[in-house]
């Protein structure tokens, strides 16, 4: 299970309607990094139905992830926050052991 916060929904929804195109976001995990993984978001434009694509649907956009990144993911919250002039998505994985000292990958 992957769970967006109101405030990412809020966030990706608002960010479909300014680019005018797209059905959602594939979340997703590459090797990268001093610990190893980091996390992947990209826009969707298209969706069909994929073999090997779980799609958790919220109410106005899909939310793919891929059968060899759903091991890393399950459990994730993925979140929208404001800290004074910075601004992102932050992603809270309960399979994460550790994570490098910048914060731009994890390992599990």
């Amino acid at each position: 299970m992957i769970i967006l916060t109101s405030e990412a929904v809020k966030r990706v929804s608002q960010t479909l309607a300014k680019r005018g195109k797209g059905v959602g976001i594939r979340i997703g995990v590459k090797t990268t990094g001093c610990s190893g993984l980091a996390y992947v978001l990209e826009y969707v434009d298209e969706y069909q139905s994929e073999v090997g694509v779980t799609n958790y649907a919220q109410q106005d956009f899909v939310v793919l992830v891929g059968a060899k990144d759903e091991p890393y993911l399950q459990g994730l919250t993925m979140d929208w926050v404001r800290n004074g002039l910075n601004e992102g998505f932050e992603f809270n994985n309960p399979n994460e052991r550790d994570r490098c000292g910048c914060g731009e990958s994890f390992r599990v």
